[in-house]
């Protein structure tokens, strides 16, 4: 059977990451969150106190940087890890995300990962999700989606998931980090957050997950058979 690249793109807190984790499972893919791979990289950041505006000091801490993702039994999540050492709930702090989309605007730092990231899918058979993957990363994934949700409903959330990590944080704090991280993401220079001409629009404001999921692996499924079909006439 032939395998295929799923570039999911998507605005924060609109429940890509989730959706692609599922999806991922369900066609028996490794999933690869790119957002925690910038976030990761901005955790080290913090915790060396590295001067964003100086770019040997980045390109310094960039060397040092090794991310990596580990999955916690057969069907648990998949965490990440920043030199060894598990920060899967440390970079969902509000204070990382508070810093994640100007660090990820620096384009060293973006060449880095994207590099990273495109290694991870030479051999294809993997969904993967970020903001620039069906635009910068892989142009010539087979599907490529575009997710977004109401503002409002982002960040209600986003509000759910810190709670359940023991974070409270009041619902307008969340709304004005979405809303300044969405401007960051969309104005800057290097591979900014947009919709691939090719990608399939998904408004999820009103969507259950298993709607979400179901609607994307069959559009993965309809891939899966175009490529067969493409490789048994030999047009592949």
């Amino acid at each position: 059977m032939p395998k295929i690249i799923v570039a999911i793109d998507g605005y924060s807190s609109c429940g890509k990451s989730t959706t692609a984790k599922l999806v991922a499972r369900q066609l028996n893919y490794p999933y690869i969150d790119t957002g925690a791979m910038y976030r990761a990289v901005t955790l080290f950041f913090v915790q060396n106190h590295i001067t964003l505006t100086n770019p040997r000091e980045v390109d310094q801490a960039l060397s040092q940087v090794q991310i990596t993702f580990r999955r916690q039994g057969e069907l648990g999540r998949n965490d990440t890890y920043l030199n060894g050492l598990n920060v899967e709930d440390e970079i969902r702090k509000m204070y990382v995300s508070e810093k994640v989309s100007e660090v990820s605007a620096i384009a060293s730092v973006r060449h880095e990962l994207v590099a990273q990231q495109q290694r991870m899918g030479r051999s294809k058979g993997i969904v993967m999700d970020g903001r620039d993957i069906g635009t910068v990363v892989f142009p010539q994934a087979e599907l490529k989606i575009f997710m977004t949700a109401d503002p409002i409903i982002r960040a209600q959330r986003r509000q759910t998931e810190l709670l359940a990590k023991g974070e409270l944080i009041g619902l307008q704090e969340i709304a004005d980090n979405l809303r300044m991280r969405d401007h960051i993401d969309t104005t800057r220079a290097e591979s900014p957050l947009r919709q691939a001409s090719d990608a399939v629009f998904i408004d999820n404001s009103l969507m259950t997950l298993d709607e979400q999921v179901e609607l994307v692996v069959r559009l993965a499924d309809e891939q899966i058979g175009l490529s067969l079909r493409k490789r048994e006439t030999g047009l592949l």
